[in-house]
């Protein structure tokens, strides 16, 4: 398997990580800005087969029609003339001062109101751009106080402006769905549907929860001590998994948005699994964009920037090729079976089964040796994990 990536691998970027420009709360830029036709070409010849962006990625936030027109006109030029594709857009609504409350749940309704209406445009755009996504980073949508945020009423305010949203994009007939990015914190104290498991029973509550789905990231989830490659497979469980974000982090920290693979290598590697091939002995997997929302290390300069793009990819690849080779290691697929992962599987109870019959069934309590169990009977999961560190570190 080739660790060069072609547009079959679907692998799209963020044009805020190519265009980020090292500014953090300690530091301004260390990089001048990024041109989206620059950015476009870039990552064609890099192997990438989709660009996504903020609106304020692409014009300035307050531009005028005309101003706005230009940058669509230049990015569509440049698509044309690469093949590059849109295949998600957003909108931001936590850069600008307006939104230092939120968006979709401020407390003041003149900037709910103003927030629906920048969507609107965003949304507009991006189905005319082909995306078929449209993510909803809720960064500003939460509180630092207690005191001063109505949750109840403002999950009442989210759901209205989504269901809103929703009714547009059917009586237009659109093609694009929407997916939510779960983050548990920062920029905000306490943000709202901080997890997937948050999002999903939101998601639970709408008028149409058939268009909703999740975006999660790596990052953030483990922002929230949580497992990714296993919320992942949660989503899609659920059937859930409407898009991806990819990128690497170390522990609980501030959201670090390193090159993907460049954290828990470990759950890196089951991710990519997981959406290859679904569960071990197959089911769901997935087959969107594999988006990387990273951030370029302020360290680097423009060159550093596009090596860090290209890593991305590659470490995606080489994690998909070790992953097959685990697959396919006939002492994996018994170490599997000895773990009793593929019994799992077997619905505990038998067709039919009542209370009646399980009662009755002197094997599931009365016969049953739980003593069996101390010293005995081990599981064999520190062994299969071995096996899947020596393929991860290509020494099977």
């Amino acid at each position: 398997m080739a660790a060069t990536p072609t547009r079959e691998d679907k692998f799209s970027f963020g044009l805020w990580t190519i265009g980020y420009n090292g500014t953090d709360p300690f530091g301004g830029p260390t990089r001048p800005p990024l041109d989206v036709v620059e950015g476009v070409e870039k990552l064609s010849e890099l192997g990438a087969y989709g660009l996504t962006f903020h609106d304020d990625d692409l014009f300035a936030f307050g531009s005028t029609d005309a101003e706005r027109q230009k940058q669509i006109d230049r990015l569509k030029q440049a698509l044309a003339d690469t093949g590059i594709i849109i295949p998600m857009v957003t909108t931001n609504l936590f850069s600008a001062p307006v939104f230092k409350d939120g968006g979709f749940t401020s407390n003041d309704r003149q900037v709910r109101r103003f927030a629906i209406r920048k969507v609107l445009r965003q949304l507009e755009l991006g189905v005319e751009l082909g995306a078929k996504t449209f993510v909803m980073w809720g960064g500003r949508e939460g509180a630092e106080y207690d005191s001063s945020k109505n949750i109840q009423a403002a999950l009442s305010r989210y759901k209205e402006a989504v269901d809103f949203l929703s009714e547009h994009v059917l009586s237009q007939g659109w093609d694009i769905r929407f997916a939510i990015e779960p983050k548990p914190n920062e920029p905000r104290g306490d943000i709202l549907l901080p997890t997937v498991g948050h999002a999903l029973a939101f998601i639970d509550s709408l008028e149409h929860p058939e268009l909703v789905g999740v975006n999660p990231e790596v990052g953030h989830e483990t922002m929230a001590g949580l497992n990714f490659a296993a919320g992942i497979a949660q989503a899609l469980y659920h059937g859930k998994l409407f898009h991806i974000d990819l990128n690497g982090q170390r522990s609980i920290k501030y959201d670090q948005d390193l090159a993907f693979g460049h954290g828990d290598l470990h759950n890196a590697f089951a991710l990519v699994d997981l959406l290859e091939n679904g569960g071990p002995n197959g089911g769901p997997s997935y087959d969107g964009p594999r988006h990387f929302d990273y951030k370029p290390s302020r360290t680097e300069d423009f060159t550093g920037v596009w090596d860090s793009a290209a890593a991305n990819m590659r470490t995606y690849l080489l994690l998909k090729e070790r992953a097959a080779a685990f697959r396919a290691d006939p002492e994996v697929q018994e170490a599997l079976a000895a773990a009793k992962v593929f019994e799992l599987e077997q619905p505990t109870l038998n067709d039919g089964e009542t209370v009646a019959s399980i009662t009755a069934d002197r094997s599931a309590y009365e016969d049953f040796d739980t003593d069996a169990y101390f010293g005995g009977k081990g599981f064999g999961f520190v062994r299969l994990q071995q096996l899947a560190t020596e393929h991860l570190l290509g020494a099977r």
